[in-house]
């Protein structure tokens, strides 16, 4: 970066490509390392042990879990957070603040750029030590599937309502069939009586005599009011 202003600069930091990002998000190697490989940093990848060099966490060694190359940080086995809410988060970290103590060599690209420049026996050693690395890799691997069968055999196997014999299942069905039956009967029994009970039921003469003669409407008379005779002067 050619410019002094730091405004720039961090334009710069937030706003560069992935492939420039990728080889800033890198760490110092520990003193045994370094003279091995004959190099100070190297960037950190997941499966590298790493040691915390400041911070609340300082002195603690762990594998990395995961790199976040946008947002340069490092996420760390065992170093937490807890939110507002009680849940607990991984703490990011960043790179600068991390020295690693051994290297992940199952990826052979990697193997490949730090083997460049070294000697003969240097290589052989590598290859070795990533040999290794891959056979604990794949015999971890195994251990979790070999775990996850076990959970889904344990969740497939709980206990359930106690399951029927075959005896009482035949029972069962025998017991309901005849249910089934009379209840069939019943309904066919009520449709084919509703038609002979229309047919049985006989025609209402209509009752001429003893009709009731209309009530006669009460009529209220008025009874006179005296009037005063008017008196002579």
């Amino acid at each position: 970066m050619s410019s002094i202003k730091p405004g720039k600069q961090r334009k710069m930091l937030y706003n560069a490509p992935l492939h420039k990002k990728r080889k800033w998000v890198s760490s110092h190697l520990e003193e045994n390392l370094l003279l091995k490989y004959d190099k100070r940093s190297v960037p950190v990848i997941k499966g590298d042990t790493v040691k915390v060099m400041r911070g609340s966490f300082r002195g603690h060694e762990e594998k990395v879990a995961k790199v976040n190359i946008k947002k340069s940080y490092l996420e760390i086995e065992g170093i937490t957070m807890s939110k507002a809410d009680g849940n607990k988060i991984a703490k990011p970290i960043h790179p600068s603040n991390v020295m690693i103590t051994k290297l992940n060599l199952t990826d052979k690209w990697r193997r490949r750029k730090l083997e460049k420049g070294l000697s003969e026996e240097a290589k052989k050693e590598i290859e070795k030590e990533a040999e290794e690395q891959i056979k604990e890799a794949e015999e971890t691997k195994k251990q979790e599937e070999l775990e996850e069968e076990k959970e889904e055999l344990e969740a497939e196997e709980e206990p359930k309502e106690p399951a029927t014999t075959g005896k009482k299942k035949e029972e069962t069905k025998e017991k309901k069939e005849p249910a089934k039956k009379t209840a069939e009967k019943k309904v066919e029994e009520e449709i084919q009586e509703k038609p002979k009970a229309k047919a049985t039921k006989k025609p209402v003469a209509k009752k001429t005599e003893g009709k009731k003669a209309p009530a006669k409407k009460k009529t209220t008379t008025k009874k006179a009011t005296p009037t005063k005779k008017k008196e002579g002067k």
